[in-house]
């Protein structure tokens, strides 16, 4: 997979836009202001390809990026504090739920949520969600480079804990640093041969 190769392909508001391709796909989810923008683009090696946004709730659709014509990185809505209408809240919520109960492509939801805060009921809410639905998630905890060392293993222990997860479960991540880029990747390359 060379994520070199990775374009734009849409914006996705309604389950009948999606894709009527059989390509492999692995979807991003996240509160909003987590740091979800800034890893898509490290993990595509660009500044500014996915849009970074200090205003929560700027992606408004499924954002599909085709990679190396082989898979399709998925960009879902942030959830949390998006200062966007209660019923446009609604209609995210249905069509994220939507696509990762029915989306038959689907082959990992990363869940991205930032190492400096402790677990947040959200998150725990989507995990356990999606693993009642035997839909296979990773963790991902982002900002790693705003902690030194120590404080970055003990929030990673905490965060673990808040969510229940051990930590083979998850990759601790700095988009600015790189550190757990290369433990993301194999993972990810792990999701995609594996049906």
């Amino acid at each position: 997979m060379n994520l070199n190769e990775a374009f734009f392909q849409l914006s996705v508001h309604s389950l009948k836009q999606l894709p009527e391709d059989e390509l492999p796909e692995i979807a991003f989810a996240g509160r909003s202001n987590v740091g979800k923008s800034s890893l898509l683009n490290a993990l595509f090696n660009r500044k500014k390809f996915v849009k970074v946004s200090s205003r929560p709730g700027k992606t408004q659709g499924l954002n599909f990026f085709l990679v190396d014509g082989t898979c399709n990185f998925v960009d879902l809505p942030g959830y949390g504090y998006a200062k966007v209408s209660k019923q446009m809240q609604a209609q995210w919520g249905s069509l994220i739920a939507s696509y990762l109960e029915t989306r038959r492509q689907l082959r990992l939801v990363v869940v991205i949520m930032d190492l400096r805060h402790e677990a947040k009921k959200q998150d725990r809410e989507l995990l356990l969600w999606l693993k009642q639905r035997t839909i296979p998630s990773l963790a991902v905890y982002t900002k790693a480079d705003k902690l030194s060392g120590n404080k970055r293993n003990k929030m990673a222990a905490i965060l673990d804990a808040g969510h229940g997860l051990s930590p083979e479960e998850r990759v601790v991540f700095s988009a600015v640093t790189k550190l757990g880029k290369d433990q993301l990747l194999a993972r990810l390359e792990r999701s995609l041969s594996t049906k």
